[in-house]
This record gives structure tokens, C-alpha cells and sequence, in this order.
């Protein structure tokens, strides 16, 4: 018999999976379910919500200058921007310097070294040397 002629076919199916997959495998889903389960389900949906927004807004991109750059490293404070010279440096060796002294290793080596003292009590040179 073909499954359109059979009106126990769905019945047969169900004994099947039964049979398969045990008792549990065709029992409503709403037997099982109690307001303890329906709290904990709601609570786990806000937790994930909540990781999905923290994770969309460290990843949405900011046009900045005709540039899209992540909004996340807009927030973090970059000091890739020699105050001295003015230069915008991705040179490792300028974070040491940027971190001790505020300024790239070019002005370091101008500026800063053999004179530590004189630049850490604030002197700066003029614009125009």
C-alpha cells in the first residue's frame, strides 16, 4: 500500500522510530518541559543575546577618512602618533620608546638620547628645529 491509501501510515512511522530510537523519540517535547526548564531556557537566550551584541559591536566597522577600520580599535587608545614629530609609525621598536620617553625612535635618537633628564623634566624641542 502507498502511503496516500494507508491511514495508519503515520502511526507506522512513529512505532518505527519507537522501535529505533526508544520512547522518548515520539513523546511531545511539552511533556518534559516545566517552569524550572522554561527559566533556565529564557536566561541562557539573554546570556547569548548578550554575547551576540558584545560580539556585533567589536566587530562593526567605522568609516574614518574613507577608511572602514573596526570600531574596536577605535576604543583602545593608540599611541602610533609621534607628538614630536607628528609621524604615524607601525615600527615595533617606536612602542618602547612611545611608552618611555612619548615620542618614535627617530626623535629618540635626535632628541632624547644622552639628554634623558632634560627630556623627562619636560623640555621639548620648538617647531621649528
Amino acid at each position: 500500500m502507498t502511503k496516500k491509501k494507508d491511514p495508519n501510515y503515520i502511526v507506522k512511522i512513529e512505532q518505527a522510530i519507537q522501535k529505533k530510537y526508544g520512547n522518548e523519540a515520539v513523546q511531545n517535547p511539552k511533556k518534559f518541559w516545566n517552569k524550572e526548564k522554561e527559566d533556565d531556557y529564557l536566561t541562557q537566550i539573554e546570556e547569548l543575546a548578550q554575547k551576540q551584541n558584545t560580539i556585533a559591536e567589536k566587530t562593526e566597522k567605522i568609516e574614518v577618512d574613507g577608511f572602514l577600520i573596526s570600531k574596536k580599535l577605535l576604543n583602545r587608545e593608540s599611541n602610533r602618533k609621534c607628538p614630536v614629530c607628528g609621524i604615524y609609525s607601525f615600527d615595533g621598536r617606536d612602542d618602547v620608546y612611545m611608552n618611555k620617553f612619548n615620542c618614535c625612535h627617530d626623535c629618540y635618537i635626535k632628541w632624547v638620547e644622552f639628554r634623558e633628564e632634560r627630556w623627562l623634566s619636560g623640555w621639548r624641542p620648538n617647531e621649528g628645529e
